[in-house]
């Protein structure tokens, strides 16, 4: 059974007066039905904006956005925020700290339309849905200034559940909250979301995040989509080097083709298996590119004869990781288990543990990999 689509977003575009490019730059995307989305980017990439473009808070240049089959946004309208059936989850949560908790989820159920004006009694069964939902059950008569940051960040994601939108929209939601905190709450943001069958689309720079927590990752550069996948194809077929370094915060090597190798300072890749693909991509004609080696995808081999030293070693609890420099004055980053510890100071052979490691044209950097 085909799942529908709760948003389509057709070429859309943000151009501000006084900017020479644009912030969003055509965008086109599809969100289906009970779908999470990772809007994933370093800053200045456009992703807030347009974020802000779908709750109905930023006008577009050109373009299309349908929300649940029904036109809320092109150059000509724009239908205000409170009439799209949208929840916000802000940065800093944006509660009334002079309400209590209960109040603070009221307040976007009363006088909702949507579904009929609801009762004193209904908006109370529906503050116990959403608190039980969300893991709150009892805390309803606290105030704001009397909970954790991720107390009141789950108050704030029941507030915008409380109205049964047709979809959720998260900016940063987990950017003020400390390490832990955050990886205990990207769990439950996900699973808050699934039980609740709500679409949602959430802003993200934090890469981790956007893997946990996504089914979908949108990875945007300069206003423009570079890729649009699953978590694991997005980490494991990167469609640029730009994802493959901002996603995996992969290693590269310039390699130089040579007959039927491509020849790096730390090895040779065999170039048999491309042939094919080179012929059908005109790849053949390419003797520069850049191999991409996961810093997970390294072996480290105490070699006296190799030139690639170990430069320095952080102890991360689960895994060292290692920056290595090879003889070219190259830095490379690798990370291992902690079984088997190489000192500072120690000559390493590298070796790769992917037969087929992904390689990207030299010249043009923005071009699909190919797999080799």
């Amino acid at each position: 059974m085909e799942v529908s689509s709760i948003l389509q977003l057709k070429k859309v575009t943000k151009k501000y007066p006084s900017a020479s490019i644009p912030a969003v730059d055509e965008v086109s995307l599809t969100l289906k039905q009970g779908e999470l989305l990772g809007l994933l980017g370093p800053s200045g990439c456009g992703k807030t904006t347009l974020l802000r473009i779908v709750a109905g808070f930023e006008k577009i240049s050109q373009g299309e956005v349908e929300l649940a089959g029904k036109l809320i946004c092109d150059r000509y309208c724009n239908t205000p925020p409170e009439k799209r059936n949208t929840g916000m989850v802000f940065q800093d949560y944006a509660l009334f700290p002079h309400l209590t908790v209960a109040d603070n989820i009221a307040f976007g159920l009363k006088g909702k339309k949507s579904f009929g004006r609801l009762s004193s009694k209904d908006i109370k069964y529906r503050i116990g849905e959403v608190l039980n939902l969300v893991g709150l059950s009892g805390l309803e008569k606290r105030y704001p200034h009397e909970l954790s940051g991720g107390q009141q960040q789950r108050v704030a994601l029941a507030r915008a559940l409380a109205p049964r939108p047709a979809l959720i929209l998260l900016d940063e939601p987990l950017s003020n909250l400390d390490v832990q905190v955050r990886h205990r709450l990207r769990e439950e943001i996900r699973r808050i979301l699934k039980a609740a069958g709500i679409s949602a689309i959430f802003v993200t720079h934090d890469r981790e995040e956007a893997l946990a927590i996504s089914d979908q990752i949108a990875v945007m550069r300069d206003g423009k989509l570079e890729q649009v996948g699953t978590p694991e194809e997005i980490y494991t077929k990167p469609g640029s080097r730009f994802v493959a370094e901002f996603v995996t915060q992969a290693n590269f090597l310039t390699a130089k083709r040579e007959g039927e190798l491509w020849k790096t300072e730390i090895g040779e890749v065999d170039l048999k298996s491309l042939l094919a693909t080179q012929q059908e991509d005109g790849l053949n004609l390419i003797d520069r590119a850049e191999v991409m080696l996961r810093q997970e995808d390294i072996i480290l081999t105490p070699d006296c004869n190799s030139s690639v030293v170990v430069k320095e070693r952080q102890f991360l609890g689960r895994e060292y990781r290692y920056c290595l420099e090879t003889a070219s004055g190259k830095r490379l980053h690798a990370r291992t288990n902690i079984s088997n510890a190489v000192d500072v100071g120690t000559n390493v052979n590298l070796s790769m543990i992917q037969a087929k490691p992904l390689i990207f044209p030299f010249a043009n950097l923005n071009k699909n990999k190919v797999t080799i």
